[in-house]
């Protein structure tokens, strides 16, 4: 009969994970993105409300005066 030796069957596997990072950074910049321009798209909102309520005031005060003049035009038309 033949002499020999077994040798161990074992093996072991060494699993290297590299760039797991990218998937990370794609997330960041997408939450990134998303809180500018939702920053821009409030701020836009908040200007277009404040020029309206500016315009509004505007117009409130034109017709105070056009009511003023035509109050003074009827008390000189009285008088005369």
């Amino acid at each position: 009969m033949a002499d020999y030796q077994e040798r161990p069957t074992t093996t072991t596997t060494v699993i290297e994970k590299r760039g797991g990072g990218g998937m990370t950074f794609a997330i960041l910049l997408l939450v990134v993105v998303v809180a500018v321009g939702a920053f821009f798209l409030i701020t836009s909102q908040t200007r277009k409300d404040n020029a309206v309520s500016t315009a509004a005031e505007q117009v409130g005060q034109a017709a105070s005066d056009v009511g003023g003049a035509a109050k003074d035009a009827a008390d000189t038309v009285k008088s005369q």
